[in-house]
Parts: C-alpha cells; structure tokens; sequence
C-alpha cells in the first residue's frame, strides 16, 4: 500500500495520536475545531460537536454551545480511549423487548418488588409493546418523544373490558390508568438511561410529556356514605359478614391486611390487633411496616365472640371452615413457616432447581388456604350483593370503609401522626404527601393509650357505636 494513504488511512481511525494545533476561521478569528488526541472537536454554526472512533465505531455526539464543555469532554474521552475503559458517551443499544425483560427482572431479583407490582407492571408494558407491533422501532434509543406522543393517542383509543372479561361492555381507559401506563413506561427508559441503553444526553420520551401537569379528568367518583347508611348496610348483615365489615369500618384495614391476620395477631386482653409482616409466609404489608391498632371495648368483644374456642388459623375464617381442620402444623406462625419451607424444599427436590417465586406464591396460598383465609374477592362479592340488597349504592368496593374510617378520623380532630400510624402510611414530605411529617415523625413516637383514646373520641358519637352495644345487648353471651 503507498505509505501516504496508509497515513492517511491511521489518521482517520484515530491510530495517530498527536496534539493538533487549534484552528481559527481566518475571516472572523473564531477557534473552529480543535484535536485532543484520538478525540477531535470542530464547530458547526453555534453548537460543537466531537469526532472519534470507538470500538470501530464512528461517533458524533453534540456537545453544546460551549467550547469550555467540549475540551473537557474531549479530554475526558480521550482518556478513556487511551485506557480502554467506556467512554463517557459511549452507549449500548438494545431493543425494547429486551430493555422490558431486563426491567421486570430487575424488579424481580433486586428491588424484590410484590408479585402484583411486577404484574401490574408487565400488564402496562404490553399496551406499550402492542403499540410498537404497528412502527418500525425495535430498538430503544430509536424511540424519540414524538413516538411517546402518537402512545398517548393510541391509548386513548383503545377500549377495554374493566373487570377483563371477554363479553363485558367496554369503556375507554380511564386517565388515571393511562397515567400510570406512561409512568411504567417512563421508569423503563429511565432504567435504560441508568444502565446506558440511551444516547447521552438523551431526553427520556416520557418524561418530555410532563405527565406531572397531566390532567386526570375522568376518574372513578369517590361518594362516602354517611354513618347512618353504615349502619343500616351492617344491621342487615349475618354475624359473619358483620364482624369482617365491622372491623374494616373501624380500623381501616386493607382487606389484604384482614383476611393475613392469624389468630395470635388479635390480643383480646389489651384489646389490640396486631398488623404484621409475614415474608416468611409468602406475604407482606403495602408499606413493609408492622402497626399495631387499638380496638374499641365492645369491637374487642365481637372479636372474641366471633373466634370462639378457636386458638389458631387465620382471624377470620371462610364460613364452611371447620376449626377441625386446621392442620396440627398450624399452631404458631413460626410452625406454619416451617412447614412452608419443608412443602418448598419437598417440591424443589422434585423439580430439581430452586422454585420461583411464583411458584413459592403458589404454594403460600395453599397454605394460607388450609389455615382457614377468606378471600379478598369473597368480601368484594358479598359487599357488592349486601349494599345492593340495601339500597345503598355507596359502598361499591371494600377500601371504601378506609376511606370512611379516615374521613371519621380526621372530622373527630385526631392528631395527624396518629392518623398516620392507624392507616399504616409513610410519613414523607413532598407536593402528593398530602402534608405528611417527614422527618418530624422519625423522633415522635406515640403511644398505644394515646392512640386509644383518640380513636374513642372519634367513635364516641358515631352511630356504629351504638350498633355495637346493641349486637352484643341482642346477642348469646360471649365465650369466655
């Protein structure tokens, strides 16, 4: 080869390294390009751009308007040239499909978010991949903030079934869920940019929607019932739907937390309730926090009524469970976790591999099954038939007696942070904290008889109180 385009030829893939001189338009005087090393910087209108070769690869990337940013960079990427370590602006491309895999993994194995969070994440993410089945983007730095605009459109286009069936009446998505479709789907790309899936200085697409300023105009209406209609929906009630409502109502419970409770959760002696994490049963509280909750007098005594003889198994029981079924296993829940682990050990030496999580939840159900669990969507079934049976059409979903329990809490004046504990909340600061105490809350600490006697107050005219007395007035003599 004639050694002048050999030159030429190491010179343009950045084999020579020298430090070139800077180079001013000789009309104006303005510097225009300079070299640093294998990285060189030229000017174009206002902007500077830099030039070099990575990996075999060409790159341009756009500095911006300052000559200052654009040696410091260049110096910096020429050293990481020189040690063979990534550049600052180098990335790696990969496509969508992959990019929402190694998401929900990660979500999986690292942040180890709940089962449903993963699923209510995966079930976004697919609006999203069927949207991209009609362009031709499959990678996800080809994904600009004009395509994340045309989503947004074709989400409000879509129409869905609400409780998923396939012959149900369809609606349009409601704004609160197509906002959060776009924040999943802005978390993806922001776990991209962390992990350099994405040019550098790239805008996340999402996030140049401003979902923030997003209006969410067509929401489920919230309509609380007052406490005289709470009355009249728990009078109509048998004695087991009356102790699980009644205990929702004046606890605020989320049902997932009510039908979780075990038999050793309720102190009926110093009328307390006990919300505790259970990961080593395959379940855990919304917020991770364990509270502790006071009952009422005559709450307590419904409670003790209700369980009877019973010493072990969930709180509440479905109504064909027999106490004589609980398994043998069943009498603490350090016993029920052992016999979890023996079941998983038992089936990972039948499948030979260690199980996943899934298929630990699987076998926690069962479990919780056989300790007597009610369903969540037992309760929602027998809320919707008993509230249209009464007329009262304002009690549509269970987390609604959460809603009526804060609402007591607030007009009976109880203190913000206790408030705060009994609804088991995170205390934060912050614009949607809805004025929470942040750090305050971590050197406040309450206690258990400051909690009891507001949450007295609060009930002390309410018309559930007198229901209560009532029922126990009306009924056989509790169990001792």
């Amino acid at each position: 080869m004639n050694p002048f385009v050999a030159l030429f030829v190491a010179f343009c893939s950045g084999n020579i390294l020298w430090q070139e001189s800077n180079v001013a338009n000789p009309k104006s005087g303005v510097e225009i390009s300079f070299r640093v090393g294998r990285v060189k910087a030229y000017r174009r209108g206002k902007v500077w751009y830099l030039y070099y070769f990575e990996n075999g690869q060409r790159r341009r990337p756009r500095i911006g308007p300052s000559q200052t940013a654009a040696k410091r960079m260049a110096a910096q990427i020429n050293g990481q040239l020189e040690t063979g370590a990534p550049g600052e602006l180098s990335f790696e491309p990969i496509s969508i499909d992959e990019l929402r895999s190694a998401w929900l993994n990660h979500h999986e194995t690292v942040r180890r978010s709940s089962l449903s969070t993963i699923n209510r994440y995966r079930t976004a993410t697919d609006h999203f991949l069927r949207f991209l089945e009609r362009q031709p983007i499959r990678v996800a730095s080809h994904f600009r903030v004009c395509h994340a605009e045309e989503f947004v459109g074709y989400l409000r286009s879509l129409r869905v079934a609400p409780n998923g069936h396939a012959h149900s009446a369809k609606r349009p998505l409601l704004d609160k869920g197509i906002l959060f479709i776009l924040e999943a789907c802005r978390a993806l790309f922001t776990y991209a940019a962390k992990r350099r899936h994405m040019p550098p200085y790239a805008e996340n697409p999402f996030s140049a929607l401003e979902l923030g300023k997003m209006p969410v105009d067509h929401r489920r209406a919230i309509s609380l019932p007052n406490g005289d209609q709470v009355v009249a929906f728990l009078e109509a009630l048998d004695d087991w739907s009356f102790a699980i409502f009644v205990t929702l109502a004046l606890t605020g419970l989320r049902p997932g937390e009510l039908v979780h409770l075990l038999v050793e959760d309720f102190d009926p002696k110093d009328g307390l309730l006990h919300i505790r994490n259970r990961p080593e049963l395959g379940w855990q509280v919304k917020t991770r926090r364990d509270r502790t909750l006071p009952l009422l007098v005559s709450h307590t005594r419904i409670l003790k009524r209700m369980l009877g003889s019973r010493a072990c198994g969930t709180l509440f029981a479905r109504i064909q469970f027999s106490a004589n079924t609980i398994p043998s296993w069943a009498t603490s829940s350090t016993s029920i976790a052992a016999e979890l682990r023996h079941q998983e050990q038992t089936q990972e030496s039948i499948i030979g591999r260690p199980l996943s999580r899934s298929e630990q939840s699987v076998i926690c159900r069962r479990i919780w099954w056989k300790l007597g669990m009610v369903k969540t969507d037992q309760i929602r079934t027998r809320l919707m038939r008993h509230s249209k049976t009464s007329g009262i059409h304002e009690l549509a979903t269970p987390k609604i007696f959460r809603h009526t329990f804060a609402t007591t809490l607030q007009e009976g004046r109880v203190d913000p942070l206790i408030r705060n504990e009994l609804l088991g909340h995170i205390p934060e600061d912050g614009p949607r904290s809805g004025g929470g105490l942040g750090m305050t809350a971590n050197y406040t600490h309450t206690r258990i008889e400051t909690k009891r006697a507001q949450l007295e107050d609060a009930f002390r005219q309410h018309p559930i109180r007198v229901l209560l007395e009532k029922r126990l007035c009306n009924s056989e003599p509790e169990v001792a």
